[in-house]
């Protein structure tokens, strides 16, 4: 990912739902063209927001096995604009989960009032497959470490989520601190 449309997560349960934050801020850029003199954040970088809080999770409910990609947004409903100041609360459920890929709900809170609401299902890639890999390994730990992802994230069952070694998969040497702690 190259842009990260979440700062963090507040809740993650494993395979089921999650709660992330996004602070919209004056000093992203992107707010001072978008309108000059009433800067909005894209409904776009929104939904990219949503989509970011639900993929992570689904890729986590398969143990991060599979490149998870946006594939289609079913529904999108946009309530009002989002401003600076505004703190989003991403809520994203996974609805249904099946072998080629997952289907889920999210919502976006300001202040408790419903900011946007979506449907999106995401699609299961297999690594390699002839193809450049689209994530590096250590680059998504930690990101996810940066996102509190392993702070907050529990199973199941409420043990604490461990920190995957994505690196051996992928063959190449392990992340710093690849030992299950955060």
């Amino acid at each position: 990912m190259r842009w990260f449309w979440i700062d963090r997560y507040t809740e993650f349960v494993s395979g089921q739902h999650a709660t992330a934050i996004k602070n919209v801020s004056l000093a992203e850029d992107h707010l001072h063209d978008h309108f000059p003199g009433a800067p909005v954040m894209p409904n776009s970088l929104v939904l990219e927001g949503m989509a970011q809080a639900a993929g992570l999770l689904v890729a986590q409910k398969n143990d991060f096995r599979f490149e998870v990609v946006l594939a289609k947004v079913a529904k999108v409903e946009f309530h009002f604009l989002a401003r600076p100041g505004d703190m989003l609360v991403y809520k994203a459920k996974i609805e249904d989960a099946k072998e080629g890929g997952a289907f889920t709900s999210v919502t976006s809170h300001v202040e408790g009032r419903l900011q946007a609401e979506a449907e999106i299902f995401f699609a299961h890639l297999e690594r390699g497959e002839g193809r450049e890999a689209m994530f590096d390994p250590e680059t998504i730990i930690n990101w996810l470490r940066a996102v509190r992802m392993f702070e907050v994230g529990r199973d199941a069952d409420g043990k604490p989520l461990q920190i995957p070694n994505l690196a051996a998969d992928a063959g190449i040497s392990p992340v710093a601190g690849g030992n299950g702690q955060p």
